[in-house]
């Protein structure tokens, strides 16, 4: 490089951090017009209220949508991002904002194409109130048989001041629970999933804009899949075992409702389990979370798994029963 390259590479540095220099200053300076500085708000969003403690929304969100509140609860907007771009874990969603209060309600899986959840359209401008926002199950005849999407819940307030660029994190909760049900005879005689319909039913249908479930009438989930296998096997030197499985899908399980496990007999012609599911979901609740609330276990697990023993006449055996791989034992006294 000559002595005129060199001389020219300098000047250009120089010229451009006097620039980046000068930029700086108007948008931080008192005395300059601010109108082209960044002003609003960059949002993250995290999913760590598991008993992980592990933020996984970019692995299982697939759309995120935030409704925008002024500080009188007047609807202003609803933000949308969907694709590959959640993927990213430094990915944010920046918006400009005005200087002002705001609340802001999030969904993460709502507006996906097969979101199980529909939403009221809001009016723009003052027309809504925040008090409008509802999500409620897409079902007719208040029955659900399908895997429902997953879906999310976040709320917070943000204060932007005149010249803020403000740095926000929501942090969300799962609003939907998928539950394994095995029914296992313990006679070595097999069984068919077909033997028995296996059902949960539940007023939890309508989620307020605060997350709380109101009163919509009562669901019957019924299975999205079943079957039915064989554990063990003689050339292991082990008694097979038959099986019958379920699983379910629920919208979120609160305690201010009141869901219930029931296992009909298609042979007996009864019921051999009606059960209050969060009781036995409870079970599991070790003493090492004996701080946590109840409904704070509800919902950082998402995932179940039950495990009923039927002895040689299909009934249940409810001595005891095994959740999430945890072997309860009951007390009927105390269920």
């Amino acid at each position: 490089m000559n002595f005129k390259s060199v001389i020219s590479s300098a000047i250009i540095r120089g010229a451009s951090a006097l620039l980046m220099a000068a930029g700086a200053i108007s948008c931080n300076s008192i005395y300059e017009d601010q109108s082209d500085c960044p002003r609003g708000v960059s949002l993250r969003f995290v999913y760590d209220y598991n008993m992980e403690y592990v933020n996984s929304f970019h692995k299982q969100a697939h759309c995120v949508n935030v409704y925008l509140f002024d500080k009188e609860g007047n609807y202003l907007d609803n933000w949308v991002e969907t694709g590959d771009v959640l993927k990213d874990e430094n990915w944010r969603m920046k918006r400009e904002l005005d200087e002002g209060s705001y609340t802001l309600i999030a969904y993460a899986g709502l507006c996906c194409g097969e979101s199980s959840f529909v939403a009221p359209q809001l009016r723009t401008r003052a027309a809504s109130r925040r008090e409008e926002v509802s999500v409620s199950l897409d079902i007719e005849d208040f029955i659900s048989n399908a895997s429902l999407h997953p879906l999310f819940y976040g709320m917070t307030t943000l204060e932007v001041g005149k010249d803020d660029y403000v740095e926000k994190t929501i942090y969300l909760k799962k609003d939907t629970n998928n539950l394994r049900f095995v029914l296992q005879q313990m006679n070595g005689e097999q069984i068919k999933a077909d033997e028995f319909d296996v059902v949960i039913t539940d007023d939890n249908g309508l989620l307020a804009w605060d997350n709380e479930v109101q009163q919509n009438g009562v669901i019957t989930y019924q299975p999205w899949t079943k079957g039915e296998t064989v554990i063990g096997s003689q050339e292991d030197g082990e008694t097979p075992v038959s099986a019958a499985y379920y699983e379910l899908s629920t919208s979120r399980l609160t305690t201010r409702t009141s869901p219930r496990l029931v296992v009909y007999s298609r042979e007996r012609e009864e019921n051999i389990i009606n059960i209050p599911l969060n009781t036995y979901l409870l079970l599991l609740k070790s003493e090492l979370y004996a701080d946590m609330p109840a409904q704070e276990f509800l919902d950082r697990i998402s995932e179940w798994s039950l495990v009923f023993f039927l002895d040689s006449g299909n009934r249940w055996i409810n001595t005891h029963i095994v959740v999430n791989d945890w072997v309860v034992r009951i007390n009927n006294a105390e269920l």
